[in-house]
């Protein structure tokens, strides 16, 4: 892969899609990792976040982060009890 020059979620397939320079693209089914690494829907709502708002920052969490540690990190769920 060459120097990154697009990175946008699709809204049509629900990935996030990056485009390389030398015409290879890299799609991140979203919905396929929510399903995977989410267990409510306050940890999809997060990721949901980033989706939108930072595709970027979501495809480097997914490709070279712990999604899992980052969910802990910044998840303050307390059931009602």
């Amino acid at each position: 892969m060459e120097k990154l020059i697009n990175c946008a979620f699709n809204m049509d397939t629900a990935c996030v899609e990056l485009r390389f320079t030398d015409g290879s693209i890299c799609s991140i089914d979203t919905i396929a990792v929510e399903n995977e690494i989410t267990r409510n829907m306050y940890e999809r709502s997060e990721l949901d976040y980033l989706i939108y708002n930072d595709p970027l920052a979501y495809a480097d969490l997914i490709l070279n982060g712990d999604p899992e540690v980052y969910l802990k990190t910044v998840m303050e769920y307390k059931p009602l009890d």
